[in-house]
């Protein structure tokens, strides 16, 4: 399969191609398959940058959801650590 790109065998390629299409039409055909390489290209761009926005999306709902549960776990241990602050005031006063 390596031999059959080589620079004779292209040659041979390119002439075929003349002789089918001919020299006017070669410009053509090279327009339209760059603009279909353009058009691919973006295209996959387009995806790539849904895939870029649908992570940040997320990205910021996980950081949105860690910060409500760590402000949620400080208020249960503020919570917590008042009710035991009560407990001992309580148990301090009934034994004076």
């Amino acid at each position: 399969m390596g031999d059959l790109f080589q620079p004779m065998h292209l040659l041979v390629i390119g002439l075929i191609v003349i002789v089918l299409f001919g020299g006017k039409k070669l410009p053509e055909l090279g327009k339209g398959l760059g603009e279909g390489l353009r058009g691919f290209k973006s295209g996959l761009k387009g995806l790539e940058e849904e895939d870029a926005d649908e992570k940040k999306k997320k990205d910021e709902l996980e950081a949105k959801a860690y910060q409500e549960a760590k402000m949620a776990a400080e208020a249960r241990v503020a919570a917590e650590a008042k009710l035991a602050a009560e407990q001992k005031a309580q148990q301090q006063a009934v034994t004076k």
